[in-house]
């Protein structure tokens, strides 16, 4: 069989000539009815896999009735975000910069401003109920999150604010690098999970009773999610410290734990798009991932909603320049990237298709070219990399048929425009070293 000619049967060229709504009608017509469709990048840091990320969810938004995007980020960064393109008064420009957390450009950036933009006039005039909106998945915002839950406990349940207090106290010798308080709990039995956990549980347990006086529903569900996050934060940061995938898999289940939160508060026929680097949402079973006990929101979304339909979506490039970091905290910078190395799915594809823009929705699996059933190296790019050093690592063994639904290549790729420089602390750093 030839593996190129295989490759260029299957692929479809994503020329805007005719408007990308045309390009990707492949794809929106293999999302179906699926309730969840989630859409990878091969590096935190290439215009072109944000932008066609972009124009896909906006299809997906106008013409199958999504109802929210879901990404790879901070609740309450994301919060922020989800108030200005649901109708606050907060420009978007000023929502995106709140995102102090290195990496910034992650969110604050030309791509995520054009596509936040999008959805507050595509939400401008709609009820409330009907206003797409914005929510982050991720774990790292332990101090901010504790924060946000003690404010609404004031405001809202004055009576239990002094037991949170007393509960996340328990982090103050620590400072505010949660790595510190990890660190310490290597050494001593005592952690400060019970006391975490008793909050969320306290706290959920009222609301389950209580006839909505303390807030509306959305806002107790806004708190309940940031108590979450200060328990998963805190599992995760204590595996983080000691090694091994207990922590990447802590992370990922949160992210598929908040993914089916915000779609059970969405309600029964909520749909929802989720953004996020191709390592979490390419099916973890399809690569070498398994091997080590590792899971992720791919894999996770698969398993627990398969009868609601689900479609996994990647990127890949084959050169071009990125926004990265040469190391952990460092500033951005635009670093190249060199060809995909041989035999690999970069490689493949370039063959194949050399630079031509193009999209690849996958057969049903007794149907797929041996290309799609053959384990490739495929590249994964985080937000620190080493471009000189990428042929020794930076590729993840992956069984394209079984990782993902579709993907969407590109043989020459551009660097993502941050919309400021880093700050010069890190507030809550990000775990390391991949940062993906």
């Amino acid at each position: 069989m030839d593996d190129p000619a295989d490759v260029r049967a299957l692929a479809r060229p994503l020329r805007t000539d005719a408007g990308p709504d045309a390009a990707l009608d492949p794809l929106v017509e293999r999302v179906g009815d699926a309730r969840l469709v989630l859409i990878g990048e091969a590096s935190h840091g290439t215009h072109e896999f944000y932008a066609w990320r972009d124009r896909l969810t906006r299809r997906l938004v106008a013409d199958k009735g999504f109802g929210f995007v879901a990404v790879e980020g901070d609740w309450p960064d994301c919060r922020r975000l989800h108030r200005s393109v649901t109708g606050g008064p907060e420009d978007v420009g000023d929502a995106l910069a709140a995102y102090d957390r290195w990496p910034t450009w992650m969110w604050a950036n030309s791509a995520v401003r054009d596509a936040a933009t999008w959805l507050r006039e595509h939400n401008a005039g709609r009820p409330p109920q009907q206003r797409v909106g914005f929510h982050g998945l991720d774990v790292y915002s332990l101090h901010r999150s504790m924060r946000e839950v003690v404010r609404w406990l004031r405001e809202h349940e004055p009576d239990h604010a002094s037991s949170a207090l007393q509960a996340y106290a328990c982090f103050e010798p620590y400072g505010p690098d949660p790595f510190a308080y990890a660190r310490a709990t290597r050494w001593v039995p005592e952690s400060c999970e019970d006391a975490v956990v008793e909050v969320l549980r306290a706290m959920c347990e009222r609301h389950g009773e209580e006839d909505g006086s303390a807030g509306d529903a959305d806002q107790r569900f806004v708190v309940e999610q940031n108590a979450a996050v200060v328990a998963g934060a805190e599992r995760y940061y204590r595996a983080a410290v000691r090694g091994g995938p207990y922590s990447w898999n802590i992370r990922d289940m949160h992210m598929a734990d908040t993914l089916d939160r915000i779609l059970d508060h969405q309600g029964p026929g909520s749909k929802g798009v989720v953004w996020a680097h191709n390592t979490h949402i390419g099916d973890a079973r399809a690569t070498d991932m398994a091997a080590t006990g590792m899971t992720n929101l791919g894999q996770l979304a698969r398993e627990r909603r398969a009868d609601d339909g689900v479609v996994l979506v990647g990127f890949a490039g084959h050169r071009g320049d990125v926004v990265a970091a040469s190391s952990w905290g460092a500033p951005a910078e635009r670093l190249p990237v060199p060809p995909g190395r041989d035999g690999s799915v970069e490689d493949l594809l370039h063959r194949a298709l050399g630079d031509e823009p193009s999209l690849l929705v996958f057969p049903e699996t007794y149907d797929q070219p041996r290309w799609l059933r053959t384990s490739l190296d495929h590249r994964a790019i985080g937000v620190v990399y080493h471009p000189a050093k990428e042929r020794w690592g930076n590729y993840v063994p992956s069984t394209l048929g079984d990782r993902y639904d579709a993907l969407l290549w590109f043989g020459e790729t551009t660097a993502l425009e941050p919309l400021r420089p880093e700050p010069a602390e890190d507030p809550e750093p990000e775990t390391a070293p991949t940062g993906q």
